[in-house]
């Protein structure tokens, strides 16, 4: 982990000596070359970002965010009332 330089300038990286070092520099090129090579940068799809997909309506996906972050206000106002703060949200009710 050392030759990675944490922190430091990725400049500061020296290309290794050896063929099968852990920093050789490519050109495209190389790249393009290999075989079954793809450089389509595309991000994982994270499952808990289905509904993003599932068209409901604006409405809902607002009101289900408005559930939510009453959902967590309570909680937070309920710790804090724990600790012996006073909290002025009056705790409201979550459908």
């Amino acid at each position: 982990m050392a030759a990675y330089r944490s922190g430091e300038p990725t400049a500061s990286r020296v290309e290794s000596e050896d063929e099968n070092g852990p920093f050789k520099k490519f050109s495209y090129d190389d790249l393009i070359a290999r075989d079954k090579v793809n450089l389509d940068i595309t991000w994982m799809k994270d499952p808990a970002l289905d509904d993003a997909d599932s068209g409901l309506a604006p409405e809902v996906i607002a009101e289900e965010i408005v559930r939510d972050l009453q959902s967590a206000l309570n909680e937070f106002a309920a710790i804090a009332r724990s600790l012996g703060g006073e909290v002025d949200v009056p705790e409201a009710e979550v459908e």
